[in-house]
Parts: C-alpha cells; structure tokens; sequence
C-alpha cells in the first residue's frame, strides 16, 4: 500500500482496493480510506492524474481515464465530514481541504482564488482569483484567470489562458 508521501509503484494497489470498494460500497474500512487518501495525495503532487494523453500504436494522441482515481474522488465525499477551514480573512465549510504549497511548488496565487486538495498545478502556472476542484491538472505557463472554473477531473494544457469560463472534463469540445 502507498504511503501518504506515495510511491507510485504501489498504484497497482491502490487501484484494486479502491475499484473493489466501489464497487461493494465499502467506502469506510480503514484500508480504503488510507488508499483513497494516499491517492488525493499522488493527485495533488501531480504523480497520478485522472486522465492522461498517451500516444497510440498508430501514432495518433489520444487520452486514457483513470477511473479508479477518478473512483477515489468520489469516494472520499463518502468518506468526510464537513469541517471549517479558515485560510487569512476567509472562512470554508467543506469536505475537501485547501492545497497548500505554492511558494514550494513554483506556483502564482493571487488571493482569493482556491484550489482543493488533490488538484495539481505545475510550476509556472498562475492562478488568479479563480477555482481549481478537486482532481483537476493544470500545466505549466497557464493562467486560469479572474473567476475562471476549472472543473473537478479537467486536464488544462500547457501555456492556456483560460478566461472567466468554466472548462468541465465531462463535457466534449465544441468542435
């Protein structure tokens, strides 16, 4: 089983207790909720992602969900209690803590945007007062601009200036 500092090897693991989980309704054993911790926790430093572009045996780029993190995501609101968070003059009631780290990571934070836990945003992105949830991923050189969304599980490119709008990871493109 993965730590809570996560050693990607042990995803195997992860995978099979969280989809086993899921599918018997056992959120709360206290196998699952280390597994699903460890899991927001990989999300978070960016080491497991929900979804991840892959290059097929033809050459084409396509992109491969990984249900079972997607799978620990919900289980964790199984899992939680609402609690109050407090972060400067703003208070939060909510099942999922706040990212923290941004100095370290290399990260642009102008208050009061927010970010939850198990959302991962690389270095050299910028966020101004807007919403990252949970599951998100958010790559280098983008600014997710004043009161722009990014939905639970969205995968945000390199360089995009993501404007006001809400990008859903469920929703097809209009293309």
């Amino acid at each position: 089983m993965a730590t809570r500092e996560g050693d990607v090897a042990d995803t195997d693991a992860l995978r099979a207790t969280i989809d086993e989980a899921f599918e018997a309704g056992t959120y709360d054993d206290p196998a699952v909720r280390d597994a699903v911790d460890a899991t927001l926790d990989l999300l978070d430093r960016g080491q497991v992602r929900i979804a991840e572009p892959r290059t097929g045996e033809d050459g084409a780029s396509t992109w491969v969900v990984n249900e079972w993190a997607k799978r620990a995501v919900l289980l964790s609101f199984r899992q939680r209690d609402m609690v109050t968070m407090e972060s400067g003059p703003f208070a939060y009631r909510d099942k999922v803590p706040l990212k923290t780290g941004y100095a370290e990571a290399g990260v642009r934070v102008v208050p009061p945007a927010t970010v939850r836990h198990g959302a991962h945003i690389e270095a050299g992105a910028v966020l101004m007062p807007s919403y990252v949830n949970i599951g998100a991923y958010v790559s280098s050189g983008t600014m997710v601009d004043t009161w722009a969304t990014v939905g639970s599980c969205a995968q945000i490119g390199r360089n995009v200036h993501l404007a006001g709008r809400r990008a859903r990871f469920w929703a097809p493109p209009p293309w």
